[in-house]
């Protein structure tokens, strides 16, 4: 089960930053890798949808 985390980054401008790092399963090897993007907050549910 993978876990989700999740930090809000303050930027000057209006928009809100954040941090997401999800886990993620290699096809190859079955070994789990983490994922870390730094998103704006309307892209976070695509983010972890994929």
């Amino acid at each position: 089960m993978a876990k989700k985390a999740v930090a809000t980054l303050r930027d000057k401008s209006a928009k809100k930053n954040i941090k997401c790092i999800k886990m993620v399963k290699s096809p190859k090897t079955g070994a789990y890798a983490f994922k870390e993007e730094i998103l704006e907050s309307e892209d976070v549910k695509a983010f972890f949808t994929k």
